[in-house]
């Protein structure tokens, strides 16, 4: 990837561009999809790579251009020898795609607010667009989508302006359309409704729907479906990482677990007994294990029990969630759709729209990529 002017042969390119750039989720992103874009590996987790989805116009992985915005120092290609050492990567894979994390690196900016950072509001939000805006110029690229992967944010108090706000204006003003994968506020903030009403840009979130949750909301249907009465659903996640720390702030986590609950309260039309409960586990690193524990009563108030435990990889799981989404909005952009999109509640906790199950939401999903198969 090299910096240069914009060309008729790049009308194609796409780019992307991360808000915690060198975090755990970013650094898979990259690295995978320079791996999927040079054959070393099958998109395994890819919908958009399935027929189902072939087709629809999507950008290819090969047009993709990443750049990003970061308070961090450590290069990718550190980052991904870090995941690699892990077990998150293949131990070979960083070496293989060195070039492209290198690439990427080179765009990443430095972002903020930084401990101490006094500058107000309307500055912020204007250094991230122009570094947006930037990014868009000298890689020449058509469009852009901004993504959120940061770590999660507690939910803020009297209209205050979290980081994921001032980005998620700094997007909307750049003219790019917005993911928001994290449960923090994003363009929920009450002050950016009227702006990304009239910003004639995609946008879709929030809070990625990559394990417990996504289990629950193929679950907890097949319980309503089956009529049999849910009592009590109750739920533990071990985990380390930056998501670990973030969410060891019980702040922090109530906006986690918001998400979580509400999969229950949209499937069983009312929140069963029971809690979630997060625990920082430092030594996990990326991987997490999640418990579930339901306690259901069946034909004649029969009582019986369904546990379930998930251990994955965060970044495994969620990395490939974030390239389908850059590649569905970009060509949802390209073919002038606005507004929130939600028809890719499949990929989230808290979507846009009404929540469903899981199946409801993947045959939204289909027709969406058919309407995105038409013409302008």
């Amino acid at each position: 990837m090299s910096l240069h002017a914009k060309t008729p042969a790049d009308e194609a390119r796409t780019g992307v561009w991360l808000v915690g750039a060198r975090g755990s989720v970013a650094t898979t992103v990259v690295t995978g999809c320079a791996a999927l874009a040079a054959g070393l590996l099958p998109p395994t987790g890819l919908v958009t790579e399935t027929p189902a989805l072939a087709g629809s116009g999507l950008p290819p992985l090969s047009s993709l251009v990443f750049g990003g915005h970061d308070p961090a120092s450590t290069p990718l290609a550190k980052r991904a020898d870090e995941l690699a050492a892990q077990g998150v990567l293949p131990h070979w894979l960083p070496a293989a795609v060195q070039g492209e994390l290198t690439a990427a690196d080179e765009l990443i900016r430095p972002g903020g607010p930084l401990p101490g950072d006094d500058r107000a509001t309307e500055e912020l939000i204007g250094v991230f667009a122009a570094d947006m805006r930037e990014f868009l110029h000298t890689t020449g690229v058509a469009r852009a989508v901004v993504v959120n992967v940061a770590s999660t944010e507690p939910t803020p108090e009297h209209g205050a302006w979290p980081a994921s706000s001032l980005y998620a204006a700094a997007a909307l003003r750049a003219g790019c359309a917005y993911v928001n994968f994290t449960p923090s506020t994003g363009l929920h903030h009450p002050q950016l409704t009227a702006a990304a009403a009239v910003s004639g840009l995609p946008y879709a979130g929030r809070d990625g729907k990559t394990g417990q949750t996504l289990l629950r909301s193929v679950l907890a249907p097949m319980f309503r479906e089956r009529a049999l009465k849910v009592r009590a659903w109750s739920g533990t996640n071990l985990l380390g990482g930056g998501d670990g720390a973030s969410l060891a702030d019980p702040a922090t986590a109530a906006a986690k677990n918001a998400g979580k609950e509400r999969v229950l309260v949209d499937n069983l039309d009312a929140a069963p007994e029971g809690e979630v409960h997060i625990d920082d586990v430092p030594a996990l690193g990326d991987w997490k294990t999640a418990w579930d524990h339901v306690a259901f009563e069946g034909f004649l108030g029969t009582r019986m029990v369904l546990q379930t435990i998930w251990q994955g990889c965060d970044s495994a799981l969620a990395a490939p969630l974030v390239l389908d989404l850059v590649r569905l909005l970009a060509r949802a952009h390209e073919r002038g759709l606005c507004g929130p999109r939600p028809e890719l509640g499949f990929y989230f906790k808290d979507p846009y729209g009404d929540s469903a199950s899981l199946a409801e939401q993947y045959e939204a999903l289909l027709a969406f990529g058919e309407r995105l198969r038409e013409p302008r």
